[in-house]
């Protein structure tokens, strides 16, 4: 099964060897004057690799097409629109990933959140947001700027408390138990949530308990904002969908995922019995 984003490096992939083709140019005289080993033309003519801007601006000209430069280049930027790579985006570590949704938090009145085995990093406490950052930074050998990143994300916890605003967060049990960091760490993540599920106006707090009737598996963790933007995350990448078919997907599955989330006291005691059962000696 190919990907939306797949789907698209092959339509350009096809648009590249269209202009080749008109151009009467052989993949191998094509290598030769981009200065490419000919395997490249291939790959990028069959989508097997994400091409670069730089790439495209040299196959134009190439080509004999250098007006169609603009033109592929916008295809690029709809590709990387939706999907964003973690090893683009953590170039520069982090920080300006959080700040970068900080700016999706601040225009959003009412935001839905599924995580099935993290605490939400809008309610996370500091060390245990330190942590998570810390495992990702070793995960995908980024920049290490943990505690600017750590901050960005506190920052961002700000908007908890703005009048006006609505979080529908809902988590697996599973997010109350993974020793993810220390168990002490988990231990005052835990009493934060409890706070969070004994009321705080902004922020509706549900849980799915072990064993509750789902109406669909649990999957990767995902927002919504407003009803204009879904981002996913996945281990390789974000995806940032904003067409309303996507939209549209994402609410339905967090309608059902939430029907099997309990609330209020009940949340409380799932939380209770997780700190419980943690061995802080």
């Amino acid at each position: 099964m190919t990907t939306d984003f797949q789907q698209g490096r092959i339509a350009l992939g096809a648009r590249l060897r269209e202009l080749r083709t008109e151009a009467g140019l052989t993949v191998r005289q094509l290598a030769a004057r981009c200065g490419w080993p000919y395997s490249k033309i291939s790959k990028l003519e069959n989508g097997k690799q994400t091409v670069t801007a730089d790439d495209l601006g040299t196959w134009a000209r190439e080509t004999g097409h250098p007006e169609a430069g603009e033109e592929l280049k916008a295809r690029l930027r709809g590709l990387e629109t939706s999907q964003r790579s973690w090893r683009r985006q953590l170039a520069a570590g982090h920080r300006p990933v959080q700040e970068a949704l900080a700016v999706e938090y601040q225009r959003s009145a009412v935001l839905r959140a599924w995580e099935a085995a993290m605490i939400v990093g809008v309610l996370q406490t500091a060390e245990y947001a330190r942590h998570i950052f810390t495992a990702y930074t070793e995960l995908h050998q980024s920049v290490r700027d943990i505690d600017e990143a750590v901050r960005a994300r506190m920052k961002r916890q700000e908007t908890l408390y703005t009048r006006g605003k609505q979080y529908h967060i809902v988590m697996g049990e599973a997010a109350l138990h993974a020793l993810v960091c220390p168990p002490q760490v988990l231990a005052g993540q835990l009493d934060r949530l409890m706070g969070m599920a004994a009321g705080l106006d902004t922020v509706s707090l549900g849980i799915v308990p072990f064993g509750a009737r789902l109406g669909l598996p649990p999957a990767n963790g995902f927002w919504i904002y407003d009803q204009r933007l879904v981002i996913v995350e996945d281990w390789h990448a974000e995806l940032w969908l904003d067409d309303a078919e996507n939209v549209t997907l994402y609410t339905r599955v967090w309608e059902t995922l939430k029907k099997s989330a309990v609330y209020g006291r009940q949340a409380q005691r799932l939380i209770a019995r997780a700190r419980a059962s943690l061995d802080l000696a």
